[in-house]
C-alpha cells in the first residue's frame, strides 16, 4: 500500500471497466474487480481518477499504489511481472479478499483527497514535527521526508478503514486486526510505513460511537489528527 510519484507511464485507461478484461491480464483483472466499488465511488463523487497499467513492473513495486498528474489521480498497477502482486493476494484474510482490496484502494483514493485538496505533506495549523537534535545536515532532509509520508500513509490507512466501516461493518474488527499485523510486520518505529499509532486510535471503528454516515475523508482526517501528536 506505499504510495510513489509516477515516473513513466506507459499506458492510460481512463474510467475501463472490469467486464473489458481484454485489456488485462487474470491478475489485473482480479483486483481491479475487488476494487471496483471504491473507483465507481470516486466517479460518483468526481474525483478525477485514472487507470494506468504498467506494462512491467519493477523491483519493488507495490501492486496498486497512486500519483498525481497535471490535476489528476493516477490508480497505478503495476503487477506484470511483480510476485508481490500474487503474494498480497495470498496475505489477504480469508473470505474477505475483496473487502480487503477495497479498503488498499480506498487507502489510495485517502493520497488523492490529499493532492487534490493541496494538503499533501501538510499539518494542521500550529503542528510541529520537531527534527532531533543533533542529526546530521546530510539526513534531516531524507528525515523530513520519512515523517511526511509516515503521515501520509497514516492518513491512508484510516480512510481505508473509514471505508470498512462504512461498506463492511460487520467485518470492521478482522480487517482492522489484519492492517494491524501487516503494519507490525517488520516495523521500524517511526518510520515510513510506521501507522500503528493512527490504527490504535481506530481499533473501535473510525467512527468509534456507531455508523459511519458522514464522510470518510472527515470522519478519517479527525482521527488522524489526533494521532499526530501520538508516540511511536
Amino acid at each position: 500500500m506505499r504510495n510513489w510519484l509516477l515516473g513513466g507511464i506507459v499506458v492510460c485507461i481512463a474510467w475501463v471497466s472490469p467486464c473489458c478484461a481484454a485489456e488485462f491480464t487474470p491478475t489485473e483483472t482480479r483486483w481491479l474487480a475487488s476494487a471496483w466499488p471504491v473507483v465507481v465511488y470516486a466517479r460518483r463523487t468526481g474525483l478525477p481518477i485514472d487507470i494506468i497499467v504498467q506494462p512491467q513492473a519493477t523491483p519493488g513495486d507495490s501492486p496498486i499504489a497512486l500519483g498525481y498528474v497535471d490535476g489528476r489521480c493516477k490508480l497505478v498497477l503495476s503487477m506484470r511481472g511483480n510476485p508481490m502482486a500474487e503474494e498480497v493476494l495470498l496475505s489477504l484474510p480469508v473470505g474477505l479478499a475483496d473487502a480487503a482490496i477495497e479498503l488498499i484502494a480506498a487507502h489510495e483514493l485517502g493520497h488523492c483527497r490529499r493532492y487534490l485538496d493541496g494538503a499533501w505533506h501538510q499539518t494542521p495549523s500550529g503542528f510541529t514535527d520537531a527534527v532531533p537534535s543533533g542529526l546530521p545536515d546530510d539526513l534531516r532532509e531524507p528525515f523530513v521526508e520519512m515523517k511526511a509520508t509516515r503521515r501520509e500513509e497514516g492518513y491512508g490507512d484510516l480512510v481505508g478503514l473509514a471505508w470498512t466501516q462504512q461498506q463492511h461493518p460487520r467485518d470492521y474488527a478482522t480487517l482492522h486486526a489484519w492492517l494491524m499485523a501487516e503494519r507490525s510486520r517488520e516495523r521500524i518505529p517511526g518510520s515510513h510505513h510506521d501507522t500503528l499509532a493512527w490504527l490504535r486510535l481506530a481499533s473501535g471503528g473510525v467512527a468509534p460511537e456507531g455508523a459511519l454516515t458522514g464522510s470518510m475523508f472527515d470522519a478519517a482526517e479527525a482521527v488522524w489528527a489526533r494521532g499526530l501528536a501520538a508516540p511511536e
